[in-house]
């Protein structure tokens, strides 16, 4: 059997700017129908980002077979060689010559509010590859990316019959209570944090209980306070593991999901899968950006048997 896990979402490159002062010592109140402001930033980094990149970043590191199915823009050379020297396939990510890779820009204060644009680029035509090309397939997830194309290729892997995570994210405020529901009719897994839950549920008219029920496992997700994984009935508790340092949150809940894809396609319990996403979370926060956290599989393994005396 393949274990190749399929993964739908953005790829993006992340323009961070750091502004030495304060938003609110420029803007004015009274003012900001007329903002006309210029903010000197010294410092600039880009960091590689986008959720499929992060997932199949963390994906490769634990041992596993990422496979993305994403768009990049005219400018997207070096993704695809940072992605060929990981050793991760590139060949289901289509490169749209019209436009530009996804850029989010965001510029800070020295008190962290953040004033971000972000372009989705070629982001929006996600929706022209497709699941069927992509041959045998163990899992997958449908994370933030293009309306179109996650839509699409939800109804498409449900047609294949391939087990589907739906993760969605910041995209969520886009889809109605009829797409939301329709989703999790097609999909095997949710996976939210505890505020996009709470939408989920006011946009279905669901309960808990009733999303759960149609699901194989339904994963909620709440910062350092652990996450909660609900699957035939039964809940795990997933405790949040100790991190080395809080440097960095940007691409923590894609790590979590990339333990979780790893523990379904190497058929581990819940509680063992819920702790080796909760462990990536924590090894991926103490580093800055998404993609910046380095370790080998026995390291990993070392790591989830210090936290949880077992190895898995």
């Amino acid at each position: 059997m393949t274990n190749t896990t399929l993964i739908c979402g953005s790829l993006a490159f992340d323009k961070i700017m750091q502004y030495h002062g304060r938003f609110a010592d420029t803007l004015m109140a009274d003012q900001l129908h007329r903002v006309n402001v210029s903010f000197l930033v010294p410092t600039l980094r880009t960091e590689y980002g986008g959720c499929a990149a992060n997932i199949a970043y963390n994906l490769n590191m634990l041992g596993g077979d990422p496979l993305i199915m994403a768009t990049l823009g005219q400018d997207g050379g070096e993704y695809l060689e940072r992605f060929a020297r990981f050793g991760i396939s590139t060949r289901a990510i289509r490169t749209i010559e019209h436009a530009y890779t996804a850029q989010c820009f965001v510029t800070a204060d020295d008190d962290n509010n953040q004033i971000n644009a972000f372009h989705p680029g070629a982001m929006q035509f996600s929706h022209e590859n497709n699941a069927a090309d992509m041959g045998a397939l163990r899992v997958a997830i449908i994370a933030p990316d293009g309306r179109d194309g996650m839509i699409k290729h939800a109804a498409d892997l449900a047609a294949l019959g391939v087990p589907v995570m739906f993760d969605p994210g910041q995209q969520l405020p886009m889809f109605n209570g009829e797409e939301l529901r329709t989703f999790i009719g097609q999909a095997t897994y949710l996976a939210a944090n505890d505020y996009e839950f709470e939408m989920v549920m006011e946009r279905t008219g669901w309960t808990q209980d009733e999303i759960a029920g149609r699901l194989e496992a339904l994963i909620i997700t709440r910062g350092d306070k652990g996450s909660e994984i609900y699957a035939k009935g039964e809940r795990h508790d997933i405790p949040c593991v100790q991190a080395d340092a809080v440097v960095d949150p940007t691409g923590c809940g894609d790590a979590y999901r990339a333990g979780l894809l790893f523990g379904i396609v190497n058929g581990f319990d819940w509680p063992t899968t819920g702790r080796l996403a909760s462990l990536m979370g924590a090894m991926k926060i103490a580093h800055q950006g998404g993609q910046n956290h380095v370790a080998t599989k026995e390291q990993i393994a070392q790591r989830f048997e210090t936290a949880f005396g077992y190895r898995f």
